[in-house]
Protein backbone atom coordinates (compact mmCIF):
# COMPACT_ATOMS: atom_id res chain seq x y z
CA UNK A 1 0.00 0.00 0.00
CA UNK A 2 2.85 2.12 0.64
CA UNK A 3 4.85 1.55 -2.15
CA UNK A 4 0.99 2.56 -4.10
CA UNK A 5 1.10 5.83 -2.39
CA UNK A 6 4.62 6.74 -2.92
CA UNK A 7 3.95 6.09 -6.68
CA UNK A 8 0.98 8.07 -6.57
CA UNK A 9 3.19 11.06 -5.15
CA UNK A 10 5.71 10.63 -7.72
CA UNK A 11 3.33 10.82 -10.45
CA UNK A 12 1.57 14.03 -8.48
CA UNK A 13 4.75 15.65 -7.83
CA UNK A 14 6.16 15.37 -11.63
CA UNK A 15 2.63 16.47 -13.31
CA UNK A 16 2.62 19.30 -11.10
CA UNK A 17 6.39 20.54 -11.62
CA UNK A 18 6.97 19.43 -14.79
CA UNK A 19 6.09 18.57 -18.58
CA UNK A 20 7.35 15.10 -18.48
CA UNK A 21 3.94 12.51 -19.14
CA UNK A 22 2.59 10.93 -16.24
CA UNK A 23 -0.19 8.24 -15.84
CA UNK A 24 -2.72 9.65 -13.93
CA UNK A 25 -3.35 9.63 -10.14
CA UNK A 26 -5.75 10.95 -7.80
CA UNK A 27 -5.00 14.12 -5.87
CA UNK A 28 -6.02 12.69 -2.87
CA UNK A 29 -4.86 13.45 1.13
CA UNK A 30 -3.13 9.67 1.11
CA UNK A 31 -1.56 10.39 -2.42
CA UNK A 32 -0.18 13.63 -1.79
CA UNK A 33 1.77 13.04 1.48
CA UNK A 34 5.06 12.21 -0.47
CA UNK A 35 4.96 14.49 -2.81
CA UNK A 36 7.46 17.02 -1.56
CA UNK A 37 9.99 13.79 -0.91
CA UNK A 38 9.81 13.01 -4.77
CA UNK A 39 10.42 16.54 -6.09
CA UNK A 40 13.89 17.20 -5.80
CA UNK A 41 13.55 14.35 -8.37
CA UNK A 42 12.77 16.51 -11.08
CA UNK A 43 16.28 17.86 -10.75
CA UNK A 44 18.17 14.71 -12.03
CA UNK A 45 15.99 14.60 -15.37
CA UNK A 46 16.70 18.18 -15.91
CA UNK A 47 20.41 17.59 -15.39
CA UNK A 48 20.54 14.62 -17.31
CA UNK A 49 18.70 16.89 -20.38
CA UNK A 50 21.17 19.11 -20.56
CA UNK A 51 24.16 16.81 -20.21
CA UNK A 52 23.06 14.85 -22.94
CA UNK A 53 22.90 18.41 -25.18
CA UNK A 54 26.17 18.90 -24.05
CA UNK A 55 26.82 15.54 -25.57
CA UNK A 56 25.08 16.04 -28.63
CA UNK A 57 26.29 19.68 -29.66
CA UNK A 58 29.80 18.85 -29.06
CA UNK A 59 29.17 15.63 -31.45
CA UNK A 60 28.03 17.69 -34.15
CA UNK A 61 30.34 20.61 -33.02
CA UNK A 62 27.84 23.24 -32.59
CA UNK A 63 29.06 26.90 -31.14
CA UNK A 64 28.90 27.74 -27.23
CA UNK A 65 26.30 30.79 -28.49
CA UNK A 66 23.77 28.15 -29.16
CA UNK A 67 24.24 26.15 -26.98
CA UNK A 68 23.98 28.39 -23.79
CA UNK A 69 20.40 29.10 -25.62
CA UNK A 70 19.23 25.51 -25.24
CA UNK A 71 20.81 25.60 -21.95
CA UNK A 72 18.88 28.27 -20.53
CA UNK A 73 15.76 26.32 -22.42
CA UNK A 74 15.82 22.93 -21.11
CA UNK A 75 15.00 23.98 -17.47
CA UNK A 76 11.71 26.10 -18.28
CA UNK A 77 11.03 23.40 -21.11
CA UNK A 78 11.32 20.29 -18.52
CA UNK A 79 9.16 22.61 -16.11
CA UNK A 80 6.97 24.11 -17.72
CA UNK A 81 8.05 27.58 -16.49
CA UNK A 82 5.79 27.03 -13.09
CA UNK A 83 8.59 27.97 -11.28
CA UNK A 84 9.63 31.40 -13.45
CA UNK A 85 6.04 31.83 -12.81
CA UNK A 86 6.15 32.50 -9.34
CA UNK A 87 9.90 34.95 -9.83
CA UNK A 88 7.40 36.82 -12.13
CA UNK A 89 4.50 37.49 -9.29
CA UNK A 90 6.82 38.02 -7.03
CA UNK A 91 9.35 40.53 -8.24
CA UNK A 92 6.08 42.07 -9.04
CA UNK A 93 4.67 42.00 -5.71
CA UNK A 94 8.45 43.28 -4.40
CA UNK A 95 8.45 46.16 -7.16
CA UNK A 96 4.85 47.50 -5.77
CA UNK A 97 6.24 48.48 -2.78
CA UNK A 98 3.24 48.15 -1.16
CA UNK A 99 1.49 47.15 2.27
CA UNK A 100 2.35 43.11 3.11
CA UNK A 101 -1.52 42.16 2.57
CA UNK A 102 -1.52 44.34 -1.02
CA UNK A 103 1.69 42.35 -1.50
CA UNK A 104 -0.17 39.18 -1.33
CA UNK A 105 -3.07 40.46 -3.50
CA UNK A 106 -0.33 41.20 -6.25
CA UNK A 107 1.15 37.42 -6.30
CA UNK A 108 -2.96 36.24 -7.17
CA UNK A 109 -3.20 38.86 -9.39
CA UNK A 110 -3.45 36.38 -13.31
CA UNK A 111 -2.27 39.69 -14.97
CA UNK A 112 1.39 40.23 -16.05
CA UNK A 113 3.44 43.48 -14.97
CA UNK A 114 5.96 45.76 -16.41
CA UNK A 115 8.49 44.74 -13.29
CA UNK A 116 7.75 40.76 -14.19
CA UNK A 117 8.32 41.13 -17.68
CA UNK A 118 11.31 43.05 -16.82
CA UNK A 119 12.70 40.53 -14.58
CA UNK A 120 11.53 37.62 -16.53
CA UNK A 121 13.91 38.99 -19.54
CA UNK A 122 17.14 39.91 -17.33
CA UNK A 123 16.98 36.63 -15.93
CA UNK A 124 16.65 34.39 -18.88
CA UNK A 125 19.70 36.91 -20.00
CA UNK A 126 21.84 36.87 -17.38
CA UNK A 127 21.39 32.86 -17.65
CA UNK A 128 23.09 32.79 -20.97
CA UNK A 129 25.41 35.37 -19.98
CA UNK A 130 26.44 32.85 -17.18
CA UNK A 131 26.25 29.77 -19.07
CA UNK A 132 28.45 31.41 -21.62
CA UNK A 133 30.81 31.87 -19.73
CA UNK A 134 30.94 28.16 -18.37
CA UNK A 135 30.97 26.75 -21.61
CA UNK A 136 33.73 28.91 -22.89
CA UNK A 137 36.01 27.67 -19.96
CA UNK A 138 37.13 24.88 -21.42
CA UNK A 139 39.15 23.31 -18.78
CA UNK A 140 36.54 22.65 -16.23
CA UNK A 141 33.16 23.18 -18.34
CA UNK A 142 32.16 19.37 -17.78
CA UNK A 143 32.95 19.48 -14.43
CA UNK A 144 30.72 22.78 -14.11
CA UNK A 145 27.91 21.02 -15.61
CA UNK A 146 28.12 17.96 -13.33
CA UNK A 147 27.73 20.57 -10.51
CA UNK A 148 25.14 22.79 -11.31
CA UNK A 149 23.33 19.74 -12.12
CA UNK A 150 23.75 18.07 -8.61
CA UNK A 151 22.63 22.08 -7.75
CA UNK A 152 19.33 21.11 -9.52
CA UNK A 153 18.43 18.38 -6.84
CA UNK A 154 19.52 20.29 -3.96
CA UNK A 155 17.27 23.63 -4.86
CA UNK A 156 14.71 21.76 -5.00
CA UNK A 157 15.05 19.76 -1.88
CA UNK A 158 15.93 22.80 0.12
CA UNK A 159 12.23 24.03 -1.59
CA UNK A 160 10.84 21.32 -0.48
CA UNK A 161 12.27 21.47 3.02
CA UNK A 162 11.39 24.82 3.19
CA UNK A 163 7.71 24.28 2.05
CA UNK A 164 7.06 21.97 5.53
CA UNK A 165 9.40 24.25 7.68
CA UNK A 166 8.82 27.35 6.92
CA UNK A 167 5.89 29.78 8.19
CA UNK A 168 3.10 30.16 5.71
CA UNK A 169 2.01 33.32 4.56
CA UNK A 170 -1.50 32.39 4.18
CA UNK A 171 -3.71 29.68 4.43
CA UNK A 172 -4.56 28.51 1.01
CA UNK A 173 -2.80 28.06 -1.93
CA UNK A 174 -0.26 25.15 -2.86
CA UNK A 175 2.72 25.76 -0.56
CA UNK A 176 -0.64 25.65 2.35
CA UNK A 177 -1.56 22.11 0.66
CA UNK A 178 1.33 20.59 0.77
CA UNK A 179 2.46 22.16 4.12
CA UNK A 180 -0.64 20.65 5.47
CA UNK A 181 -0.98 17.48 3.71
CA UNK A 182 3.01 16.28 3.64
CA UNK A 183 4.22 13.78 5.92
CA UNK A 184 6.53 16.30 7.56
CA UNK A 185 8.47 14.04 9.52
CA UNK A 186 9.59 12.19 6.45
CA UNK A 187 9.92 15.19 3.98
CA UNK A 188 12.41 16.60 6.57
CA UNK A 189 14.56 13.53 6.83
CA UNK A 190 14.10 12.42 2.88
CA UNK A 191 15.47 16.38 1.77
CA UNK A 192 18.03 16.57 4.56
CA UNK A 193 19.50 13.39 3.07
CA UNK A 194 19.24 14.59 -0.26
CA UNK A 195 20.86 18.28 1.00
CA UNK A 196 23.65 16.36 2.57
CA UNK A 197 24.57 14.05 -0.44
CA UNK A 198 24.33 16.76 -2.93
CA UNK A 199 26.77 18.55 -0.92
CA UNK A 200 29.11 15.79 -0.52
CA UNK A 201 28.78 14.77 -4.50
CA UNK A 202 29.12 18.83 -5.60
CA UNK A 203 32.42 18.45 -3.15
CA UNK A 204 33.69 14.80 -4.44
CA UNK A 205 33.42 16.50 -8.11
CA UNK A 206 35.03 19.35 -7.62
CA UNK A 207 36.24 20.91 -4.15
CA UNK A 208 36.15 24.06 -5.56
CA UNK A 209 33.54 24.41 -7.63
CA UNK A 210 31.32 22.73 -5.32
CA UNK A 211 32.23 24.78 -2.64
CA UNK A 212 31.06 27.62 -4.59
CA UNK A 213 28.21 26.31 -5.77
CA UNK A 214 27.31 25.42 -2.37
CA UNK A 215 28.12 28.81 -1.16
CA UNK A 216 25.65 29.93 -3.66
CA UNK A 217 22.77 27.77 -2.75
CA UNK A 218 23.41 29.01 1.14
CA UNK A 219 22.91 32.65 0.17
CA UNK A 220 20.15 31.96 -1.54
CA UNK A 221 18.41 29.99 1.23
CA UNK A 222 19.51 32.58 3.50
CA UNK A 223 17.98 35.21 1.53
CA UNK A 224 14.48 33.66 1.05
CA UNK A 225 13.57 32.87 4.53
CA UNK A 226 14.70 36.47 5.30
CA UNK A 227 13.07 38.24 2.66
CA UNK A 228 9.84 35.95 2.96
CA UNK A 229 9.15 36.64 6.53
CA UNK A 230 10.05 40.21 6.37
CA UNK A 231 8.13 41.29 3.21
CA UNK A 232 5.26 38.52 3.38
CA UNK A 233 5.31 36.87 6.33
CA UNK A 234 5.54 33.36 5.03
CA UNK A 235 6.14 31.47 1.55
CA UNK A 236 3.68 31.16 -0.69
CA UNK A 237 3.75 28.54 -3.93
CA UNK A 238 4.61 32.07 -5.92
CA UNK A 239 7.66 32.20 -3.64
CA UNK A 240 9.04 28.91 -3.65
CA UNK A 241 9.22 28.81 -7.61
CA UNK A 242 11.06 32.58 -6.89
CA UNK A 243 13.61 31.22 -4.56
CA UNK A 244 13.88 28.14 -6.92
CA UNK A 245 14.85 30.13 -9.88
CA UNK A 246 17.32 32.30 -7.89
CA UNK A 247 18.97 29.71 -6.23
CA UNK A 248 19.65 27.66 -9.60
CA UNK A 249 21.02 30.88 -10.86
CA UNK A 250 23.59 31.66 -8.01
CA UNK A 251 24.55 28.11 -8.24
CA UNK A 252 25.44 28.20 -11.88
CA UNK A 253 27.21 31.81 -11.25
CA UNK A 254 28.78 31.15 -8.39
CA UNK A 255 30.48 27.93 -10.12
CA UNK A 256 31.56 29.96 -13.04
CA UNK A 257 32.90 32.75 -10.89
CA UNK A 258 34.80 29.82 -9.32
CA UNK A 259 36.39 28.77 -12.34
CA UNK A 260 37.11 32.14 -13.32
CA UNK A 261 39.28 32.83 -10.11
CA UNK A 262 40.52 30.10 -9.24
CA UNK A 263 40.44 27.41 -11.81
CA UNK A 264 41.42 29.54 -15.10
Amino acid sequence: MKIKKLGNSLVIAFSMYSKIPMPQADWTSENKKYVMCLFPFIGVFIAGAMMAWRFLANWIEIGEVLQAIVLVMIPVALTGGIHMDGLMDTTDALASCQRRDRKLEILKDPHTGAFAVMACSLYLFLSFGVWYEILTQAKVTSVSLLVIGVGFVMSRALSAFAVVTFPLAKDSGLAAMFQKESEKRMTKIVCSILIFCCILLMVWVSPTLGGTGIAGAGIAFLYYYRMSKKQFGGITGDLAGYFLQICELLIAGMVMLGGKLFLS
